[in-house]
C-alpha cells in the first residue's frame, strides 16, 4: 500500500512534470510568439512614425504654400481692388474733363480727341530759363514732335509741379491786376514827368553853373585887377595880388591872398603885423568895391589898426569911392571925420539914454 501511495506520488509528479513541461513549451512558444510579435509591431510602428514624419512634413509644406497662395491671393485681390478704384477714378476724371471740355471750350471729347490726341504732333515746348530758340524755324527745335506718353507724363508732372508752386488761385487776382495795372500807369507817368523834370532841372543848373562860373571868372578878374592897384596905393613897392586854389574848377576854387609889403618876403598873412593884416583886408574889400561898384557901401572901423600914413593912403580912396557911391563909416579916427559930408554922434546923457548927435560939414 505504501508502495503503492508512492507509485500513485510518482505517477502524479510525472503527469505534474509532464504537465509543466508542456506548460513550459507553451510559454516559450508563446513567448517567442510575442517576441515576434513586438518586432514586428516595433517595426510598424517605426514606419508609421517615419510615415507621420513624412505627413507632417508634407502637410507643413502644404500650410506653407496655403498661407503663400493666400497672400498671393490678398495681394491679387487688393491689386485688383486697386484697379477698380483706380480705373473709376481715371473714369471720373475722363468724364470730368470731357464735362469741363465741353463746358469751357464747347468741344466734344471725340473732337478734342481728334485735334489733340495721341495722333496729333506735340508742338515744341517753350524755352527754358536762360535758353535761346534757334531763330532758324526748319531747326528741328522748333518743328513739332511725335507724341511719346511718357515724354509727355513728364512734361505733365513738371507742368502740375510748377502749377502746385503758384500757389492757391486768387479769386480777386483780376481786380488787383487792374488796380496794379492803374498804379503802375499812374507812376510810370510819374516817373516819366519826373525824368523830364529832372532833365530840365540839370538844364538849369547846368546854366546857372556856367552863368556863376562866367559871373564869377568875370568878377575874380576885374577884382585881381583891381586889387594890385589898390594894393600898389596902399603899400607903395608893395605887390599884392589874388590866386586861384583850383583854377581848372572855377565852381569849387578858392581865392587865396598873396601880400608882400615892400621890403618884407613873406607868403602868410600870419607873419604880417596887425596894421599890414587889416591894410590888406582894406585893400580887398576896396577892390570889390571898384570890381563891382554899389551905390552904399558901409565901412566898421576899418582904419582902427592904421598909422597915420597909411590912413591918409585909405583917405584917398575913400574919396575916390565918394564921388560914384555913398558911404557910411564907422570911425574913431578924427582924419577920417574930417573928409565927411555929416557927421553923426552917440551920446549917453545922464539918465542913462542915448541921444543921437548929427552935424553936417558940408
Amino acid at each position: 500500500e505504501a508502495r503503492a501511495r508512492a507509485e500513485r506520488r510518482r505517477a502524479r509528479l510525472r503527469h505534474e512534470a509532464a504537465i509543466a513541461g508542456a506548460v513550459a513549451d507553451g510559454a516559450r512558444q508563446l513567448l517567442a510568439h510575442i517576441e515576434v510579435s513586438l518586432a514586428r509591431s516595433q517595426r510598424e510602428r517605426d514606419a508609421a512614425e517615419a510615415a507621420k514624419a513624412v505627413r507632417e512634413r508634407e502637410l507643413a509644406d502644404a500650410r506653407g504654400t496655403g498661407r503663400d497662395l493666400k497672400a498671393e491671393l490678398d495681394k491679387l485681390t487688393d491689386s485688383v481692388h486697386r484697379g477698380e478704384v483706380l480705373g473709376a477714378e481715371k473714369r471720373l476724371r475722363i468724364e470730368q474733363l470731357e464735362a469741363r471740355a465741353l463746358d469751357e471750350l464747347g468741344v466734344e471729347p471725340e473732337g478734342l480727341v481728334a485735334e489733340y490726341g495721341p495722333l496729333q504732333p506735340v508742338p515744341p515746348s517753350l524755352p527754358a530759363e536762360g535758353e535761346e530758340l534757334p531763330e532758324d524755324p526748319g531747326h528741328p527745335r522748333n518743328q513739332p514732335r511725335p507724341f511719346h506718353r511718357a515724354e509727355q507724363e513728364k512734361r505733365l508732372k513738371a507742368a502740375e509741379r510748377a502749377y502746385q508752386q503758384l500757389g492757391k488761385v486768387n479769386p480777386l487776382a483780376l481786380e488787383e491786376f487792374a488796380a496794379l495795372e492803374e498804379r503802375h500807369k499812374f507812376l510810370s507817368e510819374q516817373l516819366e514827368d519826373l525824368k523830364k523834370t529832372r532833365v530840365d532841372l540839370l538844364r538849369v543848373v547846368k546854366e546857372v553853373d556856367e552863368r556863376v562860373e562866367q559871373v564869377f571868372t568875370e568878377a575874380f578878374r576885374d577884382t585881381a585887377r583891381e586889387f594890385e592897384g589898390v594894393f600898389s596905393r596902399l603899400f607903395p613897392g608893395g605887390e599884392g595880388r589874388l590866386v586861384l586854389t583850383d583854377p581848372d574848377d572855377m565852381l569849387a576854387t578858392g581865392v587865396d591872398v598873396e601880400a608882400r609889403p615892400p621890403g618884407k618876403k613873406v607868403k602868410r598873412l600870419s607873419l604880417l603885423s596887425g596894421g599890414e593884416r587889416s591894410l590888406t583886408a582894406v585893400a580887398l574889400l576896396v577892390a570889390i568895391f571898384k570890381a563891382r561898384p554899389s551905390p552904399f557901401y558901409v565901412m566898421d572901423e576899418v582904419e582902427a589898426a592904421l598909422d597915420d600914413t597909411n590912413l591918409q593912403r585909405l583917405i584917398g580912396i575913400m574919396r575916390e569911392l565918394q564921388e560914384s557911391s555913398q558911404l557910411v563909416v564907422i570911425t574913431h579916427q578924427k582924419r577920417t571925420m574930417e573928409v565927411a559930408d555929416a557927421l553923426y554922434g552917440v551920446s549917453m546923457q545922464g539918465d542913462g539914454v542915448s541921444k543921437v548927435i548929427s552935424q553936417r560939414l558940408r
